[in-house]
């Protein structure tokens, strides 16, 4: 029944995009068809499957680099009462920052390779996983943690039993948010300096005026979005079983 769902409401968007073509007799190079479309992604399919698989590895690396900056960021802030006053500004601050302003600096610092386009990935995904899971270890129930101390838990013993348990929850929301952030912080990453990936693909078909294949790329692109955000919604599912919030 889901996937019925999945399809109408897909079926349904096509039909808008083809409709919004006929009424505004919108040209190729401006607005492609569906059909054309689908065409540029069997024609070039090998094409984009090769520029897929960088992206995709980016992706997943800053994905989980940057997860683990989030967390032990968290668990810092969380822990030590001095890192709040003099950590926790920076870290909001640093989200003031425009992506786009500071990737030319990673290029430059970190090269052409994967490593600035991971780092690029890294900072967007940084900020949703650290604020959903000190958030997350801020709102532990107080009863539980008066619970920890009359049975002489250490301020150590009750973060690892207590509040990490009870922060689990939040910080799978963080993760989910950082799945469909770390496609676009690598295609970002490829726009600003790269030599492949589905981001280099999309310029150099947005230069040479081939709309269509860049429309197939977005395709794909979105579809690599869901598949990474279905498969970390599940996997947390999994792992935070006890929780109906996760």
């Amino acid at each position: 029944m889901k996937f019925l769902r999945y399809f109408v409401i897909a079926f349904a968007a096509l039909l808008v995009w083809q409709g919004v073509i006929w009424v505004f007799h919108f040209p190729p190079f401006i607005l492609p068809s569906p059909f054309s479309v689908f065409n540029s992604l069997v024609t070039h399919c090998l094409l984009i499957a090769q520029n897929a698989w960088p992206t995709v590895l980016e992706a997943l690396l800053g994905l989980l680099f940057g997860g683990l900056a989030g967390i032990w960021a968290a668990l810092c802030l969380s822990y030590f009462r001095w890192a709040r006053s003099w950590f926790l500004p920076l870290l909001i601050t640093s989200q003031a920052l425009p992506i786009f302003a500071i990737a030319p600096l990673l290029v430059i610092w970190f090269g052409y390779g994967i490593a600035s386009k991971i780092v690029v990935t890294m900072l967007m995904i940084f900020f949703p996983v650290a604020s959903a899971f000190y958030d997350g270890l801020r709102r532990t129930p107080s009863e539980w943690l008066d619970l920890g101390q009359v049975m002489g838990a250490s301020r150590l013993r009750s973060l690892w039993k207590i509040r990490i348990p009870s922060a689990l929850p939040a910080l799978g929301s963080g993760l989910r948010v950082a799945a469909t952030f770390a496609p676009m912080g690598a295609v970002i990453g490829e726009w600003v300096g790269s030599s492949r990936g589905l981001g280099f693909l999309m310029l150099n078909a947005n230069a040479r005026m081939q709309i269509d294949l860049m429309f197939a790329v977005l395709f794909v692109l979105i579809v690599l979005t869901l598949i990474l955000y279905f498969t970390v919604d599940k996997f947390l599912r999994k792992m935070i079983f006890w929780s109906s919030h996760a």
